[in-house]
């Protein structure tokens, strides 16, 4: 009876540990990236007993020592993505964990709860642990945009022309005002270009002038047209030099197109009017970082204002052969202690999952599951101690003959 009172209180201690992991899983019902475990229960050694016999065989005896509770085993299962309101966060959709660096150590995580802090650098937002990418030569490096705030401006170099100069134009000119061009410093400033018929000295002629916003007359030519009317050969551009105010002199080519060709400038009788308009080729403002947003591949995406799309590197992940080895420290975070080498890659490569932008990854604890073995639990808990409850009022009767005597 003796041992039936430890077999019974074996059940209690290992079925109240239970419930405490158990009580961990549900209180992170909520946790981003959290992996759910689960315990295992072993019996204890058992006691031998030979009974005594004639026969070749004897009969024996054996009695348990109660449970004890074995390994916790991490559940990796995936959680189920859902977008989170901030383009920073990203999910991996598959196989993989981020790759975080803090204090010269190594953690892993599929919590992707990410922010650039005030140095510029991606970081999580739970530990500010920085978080990886893939550098060159598969080296991992952290991500820095702080010298990417702002997207520097690119000076226009050329000026493409469309649209017709009608051989019967009835003013004999046709002028395309307000052509905007970026100067080298980041300034914009409109050009104008007039076109004049120079059919009377040369058939299919027209002269070019190309002033700036002030009226100076920045560069003169002629533009020829075949009889197919394209632009003839050797009058397929017309090259200027432009100095901005507060900025460097700049070369920009107005380009007409091409002989035989008709997606530039060209000479029909197509009415009494010309429709000719110019349209800068490249040229662009200087913006600043607008919005920050990752591919499918993890590439961090840099939207700036004035359009630009800067890209700052791929987001490094990690994937193990045998997760079990894996430690949980607290705060979503996996340590390897155990020496196992990962394999280091990029979404979408290698057998890793895809990246979702602006999404993080659930819990993988199901409630229902853990109220079903919380169930369990109890009713483990509530027999274990009707045993010693049992087992006391046996011994009980015991005393009570014995007195009696």
């Amino acid at each position: 009876m003796l041992e039936s009172l430890h077999a019974g209180l074996t059940g209690l201690t290992t079925f109240s540990r239970a419930l405490g992991n158990i009580s961990n899983n549900v209180a992170n019902l909520n946790t981003p990236g959290f992996k759910r475990s689960q315990v295992t229960f072993q019996d204890l050694l058992y006691n031998q007993q030979q009974l005594g016999g004639n026969g070749e065989r004897s009969g024996g005896t054996a009695t348990g020592n109660g449970v004890g509770l074995g390994a916790t085993n991490i559940v990796f299962t995936q959680g189920e993505l859902r977008q989170s309101g901030n383009e920073q966060d990203a999910a991996i959709d598959g196989r993989g964990f981020f790759i975080l660096r803090q204090e010269g150590k190594l953690f892993y995580s599929r919590a992707g709860q990410f922010e650039f802090d005030a140095q510029g650098f991606l970081t999580t937002r739970a530990s500010g642990a920085r978080v990886a990418v893939l550098g060159s030569g598969s080296q991992l490096q952290d991500l820095n945009i702080r010298h990417l705030l702002v997207s520097p401006p690119k000076a226009t170099t050329a000026i493409a022309l469309s649209g017709n100069l009608s051989v019967n134009d009835g003013d004999n000119q046709h002028v395309i005002s307000n052509i905007g061009v970026v100067a080298g410093n980041g300034s914009t400033a409109q050009l104008s270009v007039t076109f004049t018929s120079n059919n009377n000295v040369t058939p299919r002629s027209w002269l070019v002038q190309v002033k700036d916003q002030a009226g100076a007359v920045l560069g003169e030519g002629e533009v020829q047209f075949q009889g197919d009317g394209s632009p003839a050969g050797g009058f397929e551009e017309l090259g200027i030099t432009f100095t901005p105010p507060g900025s460097a002199a700049q070369a920009i080519v107005l380009q007409f197109g091409r002989p035989g060709g008709f997606a530039g400038l060209t000479n029909f009788s197509a009415g009494p009017e010309s429709t000719a308009s110019a349209v800068p080729v490249d040229g662009i403002v200087a913006g600043s970082l607008a919005k920050t947003r990752y591919d499918e591949e993890g590439t961090v995406l840099l939207d700036y204002s004035n359009g630009q799309v800067a890209r700052a590197g791929k987001l490094a992940l990690a994937q193990f052969q045998f997760l079990p080895d894996l430690r949980q420290e607290g705060g979503n975070l996996f340590r390897n202690d155990t020496g196992q080498e990962p394999t280091i890659g990029t979404a979408l490569d290698r057998g890793f999952g895809r990246i979702a932008g602006g999404s993080i990854e659930n819990s993988n604890v199901d409630l229902t599951q853990q109220f079903s073995e919380l169930i369990v639990t109890q009713r483990g808990y509530q027999a274990s101690s009707q045993v010693i409850s049992t087992a006391n009022e046996m011994i009980q009767q015991l005393l009570d003959m014995k007195g009696r005597r």
